[in-house]
């Protein structure tokens, strides 16, 4: 039994502690707004933000978070941060086919948390989630309308 702090909730999951937290999330709360891309943490899509940092939850076992609090792409309204990043992201109308944009918003997010003026650089360093439709310009729109 593992205890999870995610989107201010606790949940008590029955799982295996070796169960990456992208199956928890998704198999066993329902919480499906994670996407399931590639599975080796190279894509980005399963991307969370895990106390302030960008995480790929495919790659991160459940046993190893302990304490530390998740928040997925169903609460990022709430904080002030990704919510600015979901309106510049519909504001730009950064999303062709969908899949990877909640990943996408919460590599975003994360880096508004922890730098709210980035440079250019600063983006293209932190934002290194795929996108097999090619939207990096329009991305990177986002991120600086949301930072402004």
């Amino acid at each position: 039994m593992q205890t999870l702090t995610i989107n201010g909730s606790r949940h008590d999951v029955d799982v295996e502690g070796d169960t990456p937290l992208l199956f928890v999330l998704r198999d066993t709360l329902g919480l499906t707004g994670t996407k399931y891309g590639c599975g080796i943490g190279q894509c980005g899509a399963c991307t969370v933000i895990l106390d302030g940092q960008a995480t790929r939850s495919c790659q991160i076992p459940a046993e190893s978070i302990g304490d530390a609090k998740i928040t997925t792409i169903e609460a990022i309204g709430q904080d002030a941060v990704g919510k600015r990043v979901v309106e510049a992201w519909v504001g730009v109308q950064v999303p062709q086919c969908g899949y990877c944009q909640s990943g996408q918003v919460m590599a975003a997010t994360a880096l508004l948390q922890q730098n709210p003026r980035p440079s250019d650089d600063d983006i293209g360093q932190a934002m290194t989630n795929l996108c097999r439709c090619g939207t990096y310009n329009a991305i990177a729109a986002a991120v600086r309308q949301a930072a402004a």
